[in-house]
């Protein structure tokens, strides 16, 4: 099975001004990605996806790695995995690089799965879960009056939908944070879990600050406190917070983990499939957490590729550590605006209340929506 062709599709949807949301980085305006199609010779055709802004992973995949792919045995994802991060590792160990590789490889292994005629997580090594419970990703910032009151009642919302575990956003002073995490901790109650995410807001002292003044409200996990370059802080609010700490979102290979798990810097590692490396690197950043005790929760933020590429993952993941009645991965289900993750497959996994379904198909499970892939090309 050759690569004959790779395709790149740049998507993007602006966002009406009513569903512009923010975090501590900014205003999201707008949803984009790039997805990478790969035909073989046989006429089989993968999809993957690469994290972050999409004209320079574009540009990486079209000059740099597409011509490293045509006539390579598409089963080969391991070799031509170390060949792409190899040959340009001089400029390219993190960000862009590494992404542009992630959405190759979820391409190849949604190739290898339909020429098997096997779902991804068969390949892997089997599902330890046909299901998934999901937390809802979305509370963040919004152009209106009173936050606290608006993020009160999307929680509410949340926990309607049949959610029991949530995750909102802060970052935007210490007593706005404060406000806002016992709003939507009294809308919902003491019996859902809810976790926090600074999106590396803060330094380590006023992350501990913010961590003190909002302990008494039992926060599931502390999500990037600092900078994800500061290990040494990341250690710090973790030893002196009762909250867990999370991060990872924004590492890159098994060398951006490596100082995390071994150090114990956090309590969850949070890969980003379309983003460390693809499934060949998440599985062995997965190995690497299990060997060193720390919890593994993939990060989501996805169109519908990255989406279920995301759910066979999950499904894969062994329990760690591994009981009789052992503590399974929360799956990160995005409810913020896009088009891209809600209409790009024609078969979107179904879901009851906070449970989701692991896609059975062969390959990623994924049949795309071939109209609305033209529909969002930029």
């Amino acid at each position: 099975m050759k690569i004959r062709e790779v395709r790149t599709h740049v998507l993007r949807h602006e966002l009406p001004e009513a569903e512009v949301f923010g975090s501590s980085k900014g205003w999201h305006a707008a949803r984009q990605a790039l997805l990478v199609e790969i035909v073989t010779d046989d006429g089989l055709s993968g999809f993957g996806e690469a994290y972050g802004p999409p004209a320079v992973n574009r540009t990486l995949v079209d000059e740099l790695y597409t011509p490293r792919l045509i006539g390579r045995d598409a089963f080969e994802h391991a070799v031509i995995w170390e060949d792409l991060f190899g040959t340009f590792r001089d400029y390219g160990r993190k960000g862009w690089a590494v992404a542009a590789i992630s959405a190759i490889d979820i391409a190849l292994w949604d190739l290898k799965g339909q020429a098997l005629r096997q779902p991804v997580w068969k390949l892997l090594g089997g599902a330890f879960r046909r299901e998934v419970q999901a937390y809802a990703t979305g509370l963040y910032r919004h152009r209106v009056a009173d936050n606290a009151r608006a993020l009160a009642r999307e929680a509410e919302g949340y926990a309607a939908e049949g959610f029991r575990a949530m995750k909102m956003k802060v970052g935007f002073g210490l007593d706005e944070d404060v406000r806002n995490v016992r709003a939507v901790r009294e809308a919902i109650g003491p019996d859902r879990l809810l976790a926090m995410d600074a999106n590396h807001a803060y330094d380590a002292g006023q992350a501990i600050r913010l961590g003190r003044k909002v302990e008494a409200y039992d926060l599931a996990w502390f999500e990037e406190p600092v900078v994800p370059e500061d290990v040494d802080g990341y250690c710090q609010v973790r030893a002196a917070l009762r909250i867990p700490i999370a991060g990872g979102e924004t590492e890159y290979a098994r060398w951006g983990f490596r100082e995390l798990c071994a150090r114990r810097a956090v309590d969850i590692v949070q890969p980003d499939i379309c983003g460390c490396g693809g499934f060949t690197e998440a599985w062995r950043i997965a190995a690497l957490a299990s060997a060193s005790g720390v919890t593994v929760y993939p990060h989501v933020w996805a169109t519908a590729v990255g989406f279920f590429a995301s759910l066979h993952l999950t499904a894969a993941l062994p329990p760690n550590p591994p009981a009789m009645l052992p503590s399974e991965p929360l799956f990160e289900l995005d409810r913020t605006p896009n088009p891209l993750r809600e209409q790009l497959a024609q078969n979107p996994p179904k879901r009851a209340g906070d449970v989701l379904e692991v896609p059975a198909g062969p390959g990623l499970g994924l049949e795309i929506d071939r109209r609305v892939l033209a529909r969002y090309r930029a």
